[in-house]
């Protein structure tokens, strides 16, 4: 039998715990230490995970020579400094999306990969979802060809919280966060590079400093358009609805759900139908690791997408 491997978990906020959850599901590794800001929480959630050890550093775990690899579900801007950090005392890292907020970040995230020869991945969950692979599937035998993904990304969050309505430590992003779960998965359903790109936002929010709505357009090589609308305005149900649009052929995937343009859910007849994004994500986390190759979403290959969003935050100025 395969010994499982030892993992440390970085963020014990809503995200962190739908890592725990997917682990919980997997079997294959073990989560040894949970880091968290508040440390009395953090043991609470430890113990109902079975976690031996909580703490709120994160220097705390790297030098525990028994944690073979780290996830990152910590604030956006501390997350190409930590990914970093894992990576210099040898860890394996898993970083959630987005991998950095700015591309220089992101180039150098994937520059210390290349040095350290350690497994570095960002969660870019939609490449995992069971609806989207599904549809990539089909993309690359041909039976579909994309044509147009239109997208709409609403929350409503006029105030910092996170996806469980608690305070947040840290602002959230349309542009860098949620823009590129989008922008990633269309280059990756297209295989193409993007060579047209605009971007316009709402007014600036007073108290967040960020515009709670903004409207990107995308076209790739092939010709193919992608028209994203986001919003943190949005009185209704959250998250990101997907349309397909193709040769006569229409799908609407949410999630791990996946319809045809008329509404009428499919039959995706995938493997471990149950597994949720994360838990396919973390999957392929730790295969890439016994297997000792790059994993789908490693640092490289997402590259492309914080180009296009350089480029769009240019845009904005």
């Amino acid at each position: 039998m395969t010994r499982p491997l030892k993992v440390a978990l970085v963020g014990a906020g809503a995200f962190g715990i739908q890592h725990l959850d997917a682990i919980s599901s997997l079997g294959g590794a073990d989560v040894v230490s949970l880091v968290g800001r508040d440390l009395q929480k953090t043991r609470e959630i430890a113990e109902r995970y079975g976690i031996a050890r909580a703490c709120v550093e994160l220097d705390d775990i790297l030098t525990q020579p028994e944690i073979e690899a780290v996830i990152l579900c910590t604030p956006t801007p501390l997350h190409a400094e930590q990914a970093i950090a894992c990576l210099r005392a040898g860890k394996h890292v898993q970083v959630e999306i987005p991998l950095a907020d700015s591309l220089v970040d992101a180039e150098t995230v994937a520059l210390w990969q290349q040095r350290t020869g350690m497994i570095a991945m960002c969660g870019h969950t939609r490449r995992f979802n069971a609806g989207h692979q599904w549809l990539r599937e089909r993309i690359l035998t041909g039976e579909f060809t994309l044509r147009q993904l239109d997208v709409q990304t609403h929350f409503l969050r006029r105030f910092n919280t996170n996806a469980l309505g608690q305070p947040r430590s840290w602002t959230d992003h349309l542009l860098w966060h949620h823009a590129a779960h989008t922008i990633d998965l269309f280059q990756y359903q297209t295989g193409e590079e993007v060579i047209a790109a605009n971007v316009l936002e709402g007014p600036i929010h007073p108290t967040l400093g960020i515009a709670l709505d903004m409207s990107i357009q995308l076209k790739s090589l092939g010709g193919a358009l992608c028209t994203l609308s986001l919003s943190f305005n949005n009185d209704g149900p959250l998250g990101s609805t997907f349309r397909y649009i193709g040769d006569g052929l229409t799908y609407i995937a949410r999630y791990d759900e996946l319809t045809n343009g008329m509404g009428e859910s499919l039959d995706l007849d995938l493997p471990e139908p149950a597994l949720s994004g994360v838990a396919r994500q973390d999957r392929e986390f730790f295969a890439a690791i016994r297997e000792r190759r790059e994993p789908n979403a490693n640092v490289a290959s997402v590259l492309p997408c914080y180009r296009v969003l350089d480029q769009l935050a240019r845009q904005l100025g």
